[in-house]
């Protein structure tokens, strides 16, 4: 397991009518990646937004942009989101036919790889692509809405999912009901990476982003 704890503030979360000064002020305050939930409408039950608005706001920040594709199909927009500025792009194992060849071109894009799983998907569709990603993420939560309680079920699935990583430099992200009552037993499960929006943007300045990632931090290493 990676020895570092990385907090992944979703901007889903925050206030769209000054996108770029919300990410500026979430990395001051202390992220360490920005999640960019990309939703379509069509894979989950909302939109958000597509590479004009991540190339808009990629000099707010020169953090790990970290894009989550809950978008279906997902392939012909690959190049599209590496070139607006993501540095990992995830894509879901259930919104792929060809899983093994978007992690690939994904790979080719220059681009850190990554594969979710919903929280109703077993692990075991991610078994043979583990040695073409950086990165498996495990939703925690129904994708498609933000502020959604934790799966307490899925807690064991991340448990095998860690298993299944074995001594692999793959990073395990969790995304959906992170918080500080709840990272704790995450992070004790095997995860070392977390999506965290409500719980981070709660409060709306820069000094309740760093007082809510500071907590989260501390319940982390307690777990």
């Amino acid at each position: 397991m990676a020895a570092d704890l990385v907090i992944a503030p979703s901007i889903l979360s925050s206030d769209f009518s000054r996108l770029g000064e919300e990410i500026a002020a979430v990395d001051r305050a202390g992220a360490d990646w920005i999640h960019l939930d990309v939703m379509d409408g069509h894979f989950v039950p909302n939109i958000t937004f597509g590479p004009p608005i991540v190339a808009a706001v990629r000099g707010a920040s020169k953090k790990f942009f970290d894009a989550h594709l809950m978008i279906e199909p997902a392939d012909p927009y690959l190049e599209a989101f590496a070139k607006a500025g993501c540095d990992g792009i995830t894509v879901h194992a259930e919104a792929t036919r060809h899983l093994d060849r978007s992690l690939q071109a994904i790979r080719g894009l220059g681009c850190k790889a990554g594969v979710a799983i919903n929280p109703a998907t077993p692990e075991t569709a991610i078994q043979y692509v583990l040695d073409r990603v950086d990165l498996v993420l495990v939703m925690t939560v129904n994708p498609g809405f933000g502020g959604q309680s934790f799966i307490r079920s899925t807690l064991e699935k991340i448990r095998r999912v860690r298993a299944l990583i074995g001594d692999r430099p793959i990073r395990l992200q969790v995304d959906g009901g992170v918080a500080p009552d709840t990272i704790g037993e995450i992070v004790a499960a095997g995860a070392d990476t977390f999506v965290a929006g409500s719980a981070v943007y709660k409060g709306g300045t820069e000094a309740a982003y760093r007082a809510n990632m500071d907590a989260l931090r501390a319940s982390a290493k307690r777990g």
